[in-house]
């Protein structure tokens, strides 16, 4: 028994993180693959109906899940442009040695930290329309009383705000990471002959930050795809479909039309765009890492 085990340790140690990999995605992968052939309430007297690609056919030819598709890319590629930016700006700017340097590092963290949830909540009072604060400062300014979740054409606008806020120390952490790395010796050089500032950054630091500046990214861009938790809690997908994106869908589908044949087929064409988009997007990483 003993002599087997050391002729076959690399397995005996893979197997379990394997299992547990296999039990945890695979399976609800396959059976969400599985279930989105089928017509099925979930009820106790409702038995399982297969109807092939019915649920994929009502999928494509329904404008409310284009819609949601487009919500989905607009809040993503739009929360990710500007979380860039920021982030790399403030990784910028906390990449030096000044008074306070902890203090406003914990500062720019503590959103991050927080629960999205939680952070929906709050928000949800901030952007209420008689006594919140973000309509409080509105009146200070003499813009007037916004509706902000309340309005077709500014809740989703009014969700990413806060998902910027959240979620743009995650991209400054990661790339604060890689500038902390950066060889000091080429900087120096550079300063030596003569480059300001604004060159130093432009074409050397931003260019050795390359890598970095895309794992975040990419690490980013999976996450804000896939978001649910904040949506829900503020909006539900409301008012009307106006912040209902790919996964609300799916959930109402699910839980509230049970529909979970139709949930389960919106679920893998998603599951299947993500996919593609993080390969093409690594790809498109491992590239730039191997010029640079």
């Amino acid at each position: 028994m003993f002599k087997w085990i050391d002729r076959h340790i690399k397995w005996v140690f893979t197997i379990p993180t394997v299992s547990i990999i296999l039990f945890l995605v695979v399976f609800p992968l396959a059976y969400t693959f599985f279930i989105s052939f089928f017509d099925w309430g979930m009820s106790g007297n409702a038995q399982m109906k297969f109807v092939g690609l019915d649920n994929y056919r009502y999928l494509f030819a329904s404008e409310r899940f284009w819609e949601a598709v487009g919500r989905t890319f607009l809040f993503s590629a739009v929360g990710i442009g500007i979380e860039g930016i920021l982030g790399v700006a403030l990784a910028l700017y906390l990449n030096r040695e000044f008074k306070g340097k902890n203090m406003v590092k914990t500062a720019f963290l503590l959103p991050m930290v927080a629960t999205p949830v939680a952070v929906g909540l709050v928000w949800r009072l901030i952007y209420e329309p008689s006594i919140g604060i973000a309509n409080q400062i509105c009146m200070w300014l003499g813009v007037g009383r916004q509706p902000w979740l309340g309005a077709l054409d500014m809740a989703l606008w009014a969700l990413l705000i806060v998902d910027i806020w959240q979620w743009t120390p995650m991209v400054m952490l990661v790339v604060l990471a890689g500038a902390t790395a950066l060889p000091l010796d080429v900087l120096e050089s550079a300063q030596v002959d003569g480059a300001g500032k604004w060159q130093l950054v432009r074409n050397i630091i931003l260019p050795l930050l390359r890598p970095a500046i895309l794992t975040a990214l990419l690490l980013r861009m999976i996450d804000i795809l896939k978001t649910f938790d904040l949506i829900y809690s503020t909006t539900q997908g409301g008012p009307g479909y106006a912040t209902e994106t790919l996964n609300i869908l799916s959930y109402r589908e699910a839980f509230e039309y049970f529909k979970f044949g139709r949930a389960s087929a919106t679920l893998v064409v998603f599951f299947l765009t993500v996919f593609l988009i993080a390969i093409v997007f690594i790809k498109f990483k491992n590239k730039v890492e191997v010029e640079y």
